[in-house]
């Protein structure tokens, strides 16, 4: 089954519990290929991803997941962890290399990258932690995870009921490494949960400043 973008938006539920049936290996490959198309800042791509799918580990993430099921039942769980040491020398030439090949990065944007990256990570001015830096361009990806899984006919349920301490214990996840989510994919057992609801647009969203409705 495939969805298109706006049909996967719509049809999208967090699976409370999944089948046993396997995701097909080359429908998981182009979930993850597709997700991390995601945006960064400076493209540091700062995401890591753990792919748990044998039982033995499953039993030890739901070990550290306040025994939730969808840990166990589903095929595939993603440990959704933020690099902090993307702001490294080397990493930040890893990345401008790769913007070299791609032919999206010339002499001036490089050296502009050696300059400018290193002075975020120093002063910090919109954000108040390296993890909070990393955990939102991560969440990116993750959203992205979901969505181009939906539209495959997989279904997912983004988690942050966990102890971190334990999941990097056990999953040997380095000290500058945070756990962000965890992500159960697989195929829902139905009923899936029942749309929840959103708020209206007037609601959420402000004309020109936060003080300020707006009709859409």
């Amino acid at each position: 089954m495939k969805l298109s973008v706006k049909e996967a938006i719509e049809q999208r539920r967090a699976a409370r519990s999944f089948s046993l049936d396997p995701i097909p290996e080359d429908i998981l490959a182009k979930i993850f290929r597709l997700g991390v198309l995601a945006p960064s800042g400076f493209n540091l791509q700062p995401w890591r991803f753990i792919v748990v799918r044998e039982e033995e580990n499953k039993q030890k993430l739901r070990a550290c997941a306040f025994d939730q099921r969808q840990i166990t039942e589903a095929p595939v769980v993603l440990i959704c962890c933020g690099d902090r040491r993307v702001n490294n020398p080397d990493y930040i030439e890893n990345v401008i290399q790769l913007g070299q090949e791609a032919g999206a990065m010339n002499d001036k944007y490089a050296n502009s990258m050696r300059s400018a990256i290193p002075q975020l990570f120093q002063h910090h001015p919109c954000f108040e932690s390296r993890e909070a830096w990393t955990n939102r361009h991560t969440m990116l990806a993750v959203a992205q995870i979901m969505i181009v899984a939906q539209s495959l006919g997989v279904d997912s349920c983004p988690m942050e009921g966990f102890v971190t301490a334990q999941v990097k214990e056990a999953f040997n996840i380095p000290p500058e490494v945070d756990v962000c989510c965890l992500l159960p994919l697989g195929y829902a057992k139905e009923p899936l949960k029942q749309y929840g609801g959103r708020f209206q647009n007037e609601k959420i969203f402000f004309n020109e400043t936060f003080q300020e409705d707006i009709v859409l």
